[in-house]
């Protein structure tokens, strides 16, 4: 199995860190859809992060398409999604939310970063600022109080999305998240970074 892309990306990165503790062995070929364009048009042509090549050369893109499908590599108490429906919802949810952050992050970097000065709409970055903390708002009060992983013992799926979502808004757009303003996530995220599935995927 390979993963392709840069790990300074959260979906990227969320993918990298399900396959270690899954405890799936993996090729992790960091490469840039933008410095490496030709050679990573050479593994997908719609050239996109994740690309995740299955052993038999199936090509998977979209970071949630290739955990249900890692999900269904392992015995089912080690998958990172609960098998109970009522469960499984809640999870969805969680990680609904900070799918939702990550995205108006990366707006924001995208805006911010890669758009000349003259061009970005000022207007458009608030609107994606204010629902990326609309997103984190809602999470830090499904974390408040809470001093387990979200599913129960063990870290799963939404801990990991959580999580990335916060060290990638944190990392890309310094300043504009207040940790004070959201002290659950913070705390939780610096929890699930100490692991050694996280150190050994750093954002780059």
């Amino acid at each position: 199995m390979q993963l392709i892309g840069m790990l300074d990306s959260p979906y990227v990165r969320r993918v990298a860190i399900s396959l270690a503790v899954l405890g799936l062995p993996f090729e992790h070929r960091s490469l840039s859809v933008f410095r490496h364009y030709d050679e990573f048009a050479g593994i997908n042509p719609v050239v996109k992060a994740p690309t995740f090549v299955a052993d038999d050369g199936t090509v998977l893109i979209d970071s949630t398409l290739i955990l249900d499908h890692l999900d269904h590599q392992v015995a089912p108490a080690a998958r990172l999604l609960p098998e109970d429906a009522g469960a499984r919802l809640h999870a969805l949810s969680v990680i609904g939310l900070a799918l939702a952050a990550t995205e108006k992050a990366m707006q924001q970097v995208y805006e911010r970063n890669l758009r000349p000065a003259q061009w970005q709409y000022e207007p458009w970055i608030e609107r994606v600022e204010k629902q990326m903390h609309a997103a984190y708002a809602l999470l830090e009060q499904r974390l408040a109080g809470h001093t387990g992983w979200l599913c129960g013992e063990r870290l799963m799926q939404p801990d990991i999305t959580v999580a990335v979502a916060w060290r990638f808004t944190q990392f890309m757009l310094p300043g504009v998240v207040d940790e004070t303003r959201y002290p659950a996530l913070a705390a939780f995220s610096a929890r699930a970074e100490a692991l050694p599935e996280f150190v050994g995927a750093p954002l780059e």
